[in-house]
């Protein structure tokens, strides 16, 4: 099996001041304008006219390598499809006339992943989306070893979305344990898995990842409806078993407290009556309107 082309890196190029360059283009101009002047008044020989003419080109070729830098810009130096090397210097610079000046960006940018409907670990469609803040780290591989790196950073950002999705359950359920991590309640453990993956995933592209966040996150409209009543019925659950918990504790104390001061002497049949309706009372999601008994228990 034939061994993979080595990847390549970035190497720093020198180049040179162009206001300086500027003025050696103008001097030769000068120079010529005026060699042609005086050949012109026969105070030279023809001869001086190809001096002249060299002069000419050589301040056109000093022209042609002039190129301009904006902060956080870089070019790519190419000669006859050779790569020479990066130029990260700001301004006016120039360099050999001949090098193929790739300009490209060391800016921040911003990728809005699309929506993105996947199923997560316990197999429910989920809608996801993220944004990635990213920006181009080697020059040399963002451009020779991909062949849009733009593109190559949208493509693995949605593929990385995907297998992340997958690897987590959106919220917790009666078959997983509390202690997972899941999409909605794990969101910094999330972020930082999303990172790593897209930085894995950059790295020979010569992109780095800044930062990366989910933007949108939600069942997918299928069975989100189904999914709301599910997380419905288990609040009300929670609640109704923090309710009797406590309608528990309350008719403990208040049997043990008239025991205590020997307020009333109950026998079993009449604490049980007493839990029943002090449960009843306790426990009920309505007012409750009272009884009066003019009778006894018995009759």
């Amino acid at each position: 099996m034939p061994a993979s082309a080595p990847s390549r890196h970035e190497r720093p190029l020198r180049s040179i001041d162009g206001y300086l360059m500027i003025a050696v283009a103008l001097a030769c101009a000068a120079t010529a304008a005026t060699i042609v002047f005086q050949v012109a008044t026969d105070r030279l020989t023809p001869w001086w006219i190809f001096g002249s003419g060299t002069l000419t080109l050589v301040a056109i070729a000093v022209l042609a390598g002039l190129y301009m830098l904006q902060p956080n810009a870089a070019a790519i130096l190419m000669l006859f499809g050779r790569y020479k090397g990066t130029d990260r210097s700001e301004g006016l610079r120039w360099a050999n006339p001949f090098y193929v000046k790739r300009k490209i960006s060391l800016r921040s940018r911003n990728l809005n992943a699309p929506t993105l409907k996947v199923n997560d670990k316990r197999g429910n469609p989920v809608e996801i989306s993220a944004a990635v803040v990213w920006r181009v780290r080697d020059t040399a591989q963002a451009v020779f070893e991909v062949d849009d790196y733009e593109l190559f950073v949208k493509v693995q950002a949605e593929a990385a979305l995907r297998h992340l999705a997958s690897m987590y359950a959106y919220d917790d359920g009666e078959d997983i344990d509390s202690g997972e991590i899941t999409l909605r309640s794990g969101v910094d453990d999330v972020a930082a898995a999303l990172k790593a993956e897209l930085q894995a995933r950059f790295r020979d592209a010569g992109v780095e990842v800044q930062d990366a966040k989910l933007t949108h996150l939600a069942y997918a409209p299928e069975i989100a409806q189904v999914m709301l009543r599910r997380q419905q019925a288990e609040a009300i659950i929670s609640a109704r078993s923090k309710i009797v918990h406590g309608a528990v504790s309350m008719v403990a104390a208040a049997l043990k407290g008239l025991s205590e001061h020997e307020i009333v002497v109950l026998d079993d049949e009449r604490k049980a009556a007493m839990v029943s309706n002090l449960l009843v009372v306790l426990c009920s999601d309505k007012d409750t309107q009272p009884i009066v008994n003019a009778g006894t228990l018995y009759s």
